[in-house]
């Protein structure tokens, strides 16, 4: 017996064959898993996709609405360290105004930019562009008012003409609260 012939001629013992020759319809007589359903599997195309884009329309809506909520984190931090800084005028007090004044022009001028990636057909972009604009100009108007505390606005007539004398300071002290 020639070894090759041997092992041909047997066939393979552990073979199965996985071809349905079965006459009845397929697998009805097989319950479903737990938790299946054929109507899922049915389902139109272009119902997932409808699905898919209002899900994905859902998902641009609250990540714009997150974006137009960033600058109120940045307020209260500008704010603490505006506060930090004092009333007194020195390079440290003039830095952090410049900032509080600077960052909310650079994002009142990217506001385009910052919303580009939610730009939907199906998404409403002006709730979240109104919110951003304004809680960026409550930023900037938190830095003119740190410029008024330093006293480098011109508030007074005499700031603008050199021959009427300066203002009366009115000095007042407190404690506490009040």
């Amino acid at each position: 017996m020639d070894k090759g012939k041997a092992v041909m001629g047997m066939g393979r013992r552990w073979a199965v064959d996985f071809t349905d020759n079965s006459t009845s319809p397929p697998s009805r007589d097989i319950p479903d898993p737990l938790g299946f359903t054929r109507a899922s599997q049915d389902q139109d195309d272009s119902t997932l996709s409808r699905e898919k884009k209002n899900a994905e329309a859902n998902w641009k809506s609250q990540k714009a609405w997150e974006v137009a909520q960033a600058p109120f984190k940045n307020l209260m931090m500008m704010g603490f360290m505006m506060w930090m800084a004092g009333s007194t005028v020195h390079l440290f007090s003039i830095g952090i105004t410049v900032s509080a004044l600077w960052q909310p022009v650079s994002a009142l001028q990217g506001v385009g930019k910052v919303f580009e990636p939610y730009k939907d057909s199906k998404v409403d972009l002006l709730g979240p562009k109104l919110v951003f604009i304004a809680l960026n100009l409550v930023g900037l108007g938190l830095g003119v008012w740190k410029l008024n505390t330093l006293g480098l606005l011109p508030t007074h007539a005499s700031d603008w003409v050199s021959s009427l004398p300066p203002a009366q300071e009115v000095e007042y002290s407190g404690g506490g609260f009040f």
